[in-house]
């Protein structure tokens, strides 16, 4: 396993991060397909013993079910000080006013609610999974600078935003003196190239650590285009990101599909390797529900793409609608 820093920091990282959305209870989550306790146990299992040191979950991943499993599972299988545990906030965990937004009482309460069901005393990234709109982010950038100065989280970082809204919150951080984002977790892969155009450039610029999301496109990159998965078929939020672009995209999945066969590994190698070839990239977060996308997300590292190849994968793309900060 390689390791890099996280942005400007001096936290080690593994190259690949695992996402756990994909773990919780599917009658408390809107996605049926995830992985109960018994089934997510040996996954985080095997990433440990593979180098995997970084782990990425929300408090609203299957009603903070995910929390609770990979909490359980890395106090059994692992050192404390030696994982990476990053988890968000912001979408609605309870009715009532105040069950979500970046809200100084929404951010302290669920911090708490995270580290109790992660069964930790501290987050070592904590991230606002969205822009909040109505609340002033001067309010959000002192409740995370307090909580990191309570020892509560050592880091702070955000996930799919605009350019200027990222900017202008490490900009109110550093005027007051306060903890400033260190990562930025968004959306990116072949399929969706949206962010090279602003927030990329800002965070090799500035240094930020940068840890995309849905690295495959929710396994469009992965398989026949014709073929579906229990996934697929499910998943109202793939739909969502990908439906109403996928004359477009098919192309670049069957070039995806004919870089694997002629280096003769899956096309999700192909995907992950085209992400570590791209400057800032830290880790790419990706979903595991199977033992063979471990494999292929370790086995991705020793894959290396020429000029020519990664030319080849990104011709096809066009411009894309924005899928992720609304």
């Amino acid at each position: 396993m390689e390791y890099v820093k996280l942005g400007n920091t001096g936290l080690d990282v593994s190259r690949l991060c695992v996402g756990c959305m994909s773990f919780g209870i599917a009658e408390r989550w809107i996605h049926p397909w995830v992985l109960n306790e018994e089934q997510s146990r040996p996954i985080i299992k095997q990433a440990l013993e593979s180098g995997i040191n970084f782990f990425d979950t929300a408090n609203v991943y299957a009603d903070g079910t995910s929390e609770e499993i990979i909490g359980k599972a890395l106090q059994d299988y692992a050192n404390r000080d030696e994982v990476v545990i990053a988890t968000k906030v912001f979408f609605r965990m309870h009715e009532g006013p105040n069950g979500a937004g970046l809200s100084r009482k929404a951010i302290l309460s669920e911090l708490d609610n995270s580290l109790t069901r992660l069964g930790t005393d501290y987050v070592d990234l904590y991230q606002i999974h969205r822009w909040d709109y109505h609340t002033p982010i001067e309010e959000t950038m002192e409740a995370l600078n307090d909580v990191v100065k309570a020892g509560k989280a050592r880091y702070i970082g955000a996930s799919a935003m605009y350019a200027w809204q990222f900017l202008k919150a490490n900009h109110v951080a550093e005027r007051h003196g306060w903890t400033r984002f260190v990562s930025m977790q968004n959306h990116y892969n072949l399929m969706y190239r949206e962010e090279e155009r602003e927030m990329l450039p800002l965070c090799k610029e500035e240094k930020i650590g940068v840890i995309p999301y849905s690295p495959l496109a929710s396994g469009r990159l992965t398989r026949d285009w014709e073929e579906t998965t229990h996934r697929s078929e499910t998943d109202q939020i793939q739909k969502h990101k990908y439906d109403a672009m996928a004359d477009a995209d098919r192309l670049i999945a069957e070039r995806v599909a004919s870089i694997a066969e002629q280096h003769g590994v899956s096309r999700a190698q192909i995907a992950l390797a085209w992400l570590l070839h791209k400057d800032p990239v830290t880790s790419p977060i990706i979903g595991v529900t199977k033992r063979s996308h471990l494999e292929d997300g370790i086995s991705s590292l020793s894959v290396k793409l020429s000029e020519e190849e990664i030319t080849f994968l990104e011709e096809p793309y066009v411009p894309h609608p924005v899928v992720g900060p609304q």
